[in-house]
């Protein structure tokens, strides 16, 4: 493994920007170069659906701090078009190739569209992902609408859905599953998250999806249409059902990638499809699929803020040292969530378990902790305005500790009765048996912010 004097960092985002950074910390010299479909230097996403939608900040206030000078070439507005690791070239969508000798892939993810043959070309109808969708987003709010639909009540949606509030917009949320967060939480905590949308006036339509948005002759929303035969009214839609890898630009590459992501290994090495890792290519951020040791036999993929920063540093320490100095990505996954005035936070994997109990606080007062176990483990925990208490969760779930946690907590129920944690039948992919090796097919565990 030769130092490498031209490295490439496809993705100019949160991950890709960290990892430029922590390639300089690494004491890389090289020529840097960050490649990105945007036209914009990176910027943060949370805020979009919560700061921006609000008016609170607008979109130019987003733009990432940079931590230190990183003397790279920046190639905005032109994204990746496709590579070939023979060669070591990466090709963009302007005719461009960018020769390297390693490689960082770093293209995230993107709102999965609504169909067009169902209304996903009406003017009204948003997705939010970019700075361009919740530029849009914001005007088409400021417009004062009658009604906005959001379709999808997972976090993006709910968020969505908290902002229109309390803007005083009359809402309406359409969800596939029994409950909000279903997908993510499980039906337990969904329940009570369905309170939280009814008692901020969300007219919560659970059960149901929309079988088609239809419009005037301008073009423009006007109403959709449910599976229950129901009629909504609304002039702006936003599309909240989950979000898709980008990875079509690797098509031709012969790396195990697909719509769940970029399959690589715990060092961030990528895969190509036959199950060998690449020497000179690595994954982070949004789209990497990797093994995690807590969570054996699945891959997962985290739309995460802080996995991205972690993985992006692992990738940049991994692309610069030699092979016996490798570092395994493994931190405990995070995420948190604002919404109807109350802040949500998750470590370890939810989706994973069979039960749920409540170990502190109650469903029903708005400030609860729950835990999640798995054949008798403890796998996650989620905090409802009640965000310090998980470092103590934290080294339970790393240490493995059995389900239910044996916690005396002053605020805890006198007994734990774990139940069913309800997650809908379809929810999780069976765990993969193909980690030896590995397809591009080969289904992941998505512990995401959609």
């Amino acid at each position: 493994m030769t130092d490498p004097e031209r490295i490439v960092v496809v993705g100019a985002s949160l991950a890709g920007l960290r990892a430029a950074e922590a390639l300089r910390d690494e004491g890389f010299p090289g020529e840097l170069t960050l490649i990105g479909d945007e036209r914009y230097a990176p910027y943060d996403r949370p805020p979009l659906s919560k700061a921006v939608l609000s008016g609170w900040l607008t979109t130019e206030h987003t733009e990432l701090p940079r931590v230190r000078d990183i003397e790279a070439r920046w190639l905005l507005g032109s994204g990746a078009d496709g590579l070939d690791p023979l060669t070591r070239r990466v090709k963009l969508t302007s005719g461009r190739r960018v020769d390297y000798d390693r490689l960082l892939i770093a293209t995230g993810t993107r709102s999965r569209p609504w169909p067009q043959q169902r209304g996903g070309k009406l003017h009204g109808v948003h997705l939010l992902r970019s700075r361009d969708d919740a530029d849009r987003l914001r005007a088409a709010l400021a417009a004062g609408p009658d009604r906005l639909l959001v379709i999808g009540a997972g976090f993006t949606g709910g968020e969505v859905a908290s902002v229109c509030r309390d803007l005083g917009i009359e809402v309406t949320v359409a969800q596939r599953s029994s409950a909000p967060l279903a997908s993510a939480l499980g039906g337990v905590i969904g329940g009570a998250a369905a309170r939280w949308y009814r008692d901020a006036g969300v007219d919560l339509r659970l059960g149901t999806t929309v079988h088609a948005l239809e419009g005037d002759a301008d073009g423009r929303l006007r109403r959709a249409v449910l599976s229950d035969g129901t009629v909504v009214t609304a002039e702006v839609a936003v599309i909240a059902a989950g979000a898709l890898a980008n990875t079509e630009w690797l098509a031709d590459s012969g790396l195990a990638a697909d719509a769940h992501g970029v399959r690589c290994d715990a060092s961030c090495r990528a895969l190509a499809a036959d199950g060998t890792a690449l020497p000179d290519v690595f994954v982070a951020g949004d789209v990497a699929r990797w093994p995690h040791p807590l969570f054996p036999g699945q891959l997962l993929r985290l739309d995460h803020w802080d996995n991205a920063v972690a993985q992006a540093r692992t990738a940049a320490h991994n692309m610069t040292h030699a092979p016996r100095d490798r570092r395994s990505h493994r931190p405990l996954p995070a995420f948190w969530s604002n919404q109807f005035g109350m802040n949500l936070k998750c470590l370890g994997l939810p989706a994973l378990a069979d039960q749920v109990v409540v170990t502190q606080g109650a469903l029903d007062q708005r400030q609860f902790v729950a835990a999640y176990g798995q054949s008798g483990r403890l796998v996650a925990v989620v905090a409802v305005d009640s965000p310090r208490v998980l470092d103590g969760y934290a080294a339970l779930i790393e240490a493995g500790a059995p389900f239910p946690p044996v916690l005396n907590a002053s605020d805890g129920p006198d007994r734990l009765e774990p139940v069913d944690a309800a997650f809908p039948p379809s929810h999780l992919p069976a765990p993969s048996t193909l980690l030896a090796a590995p397809t591009p097919t080969t289904p992941s565990v998505l512990a995401g912010h959609e």
